[in-house]
């Protein structure tokens, strides 16, 4: 499984952007999230949403951002609004996804990243 993630970029503070992250072919998805690394400090969990369409999210974000998936849930987007200098990252997606039945074995898959930099 490969994930793709797209939709950075240079945005003024106050500025929205719409990253999102497509994963080749046909994926049976458990979870598909969203984490981000500022230089010097650890990756952290944005948001993410279950194949039952629970979400959960950084305190730091919530009010701000959104997630969402298609109906395939092969596809994850992160709505950011209201964008601050502190939300400045790399953005990564991942998926946990089916790999086998019986027993059922899941497996997590990342995409590449996108960066975000908010100017104040």
């Amino acid at each position: 499984v490969q994930l793709q993630a797209s939709g950075g970029g240079l945005v003024q503070a106050g500025g929205s952007l719409r990253p999102s992250c497509v994963a080749s072919g046909s994926i049976l998805s458990v979870n598909m999230g969203w984490y981000r690394q500022a230089p010097g400090k650890q990756r952290e969990l944005v948001a993410d949403i279950t194949s039952g369409g629970s979400t959960q999210y950084a305190d730091s974000v919530k009010g701000r951002f959104t997630i969402s998936t298609n109906s395939a849930m092969n596809a994850v987007y992160l709505q950011m609004n209201s964008l601050k200098p502190e939300d400045s990252a790399v953005y990564f997606c991942n998926a946990k996804v089916v790999v086998g039945t019986l027993p059922a074995r899941t497996s997590t898959f990342w995409g590449q990243g996108t960066l975000v930099t908010v100017s104040s």
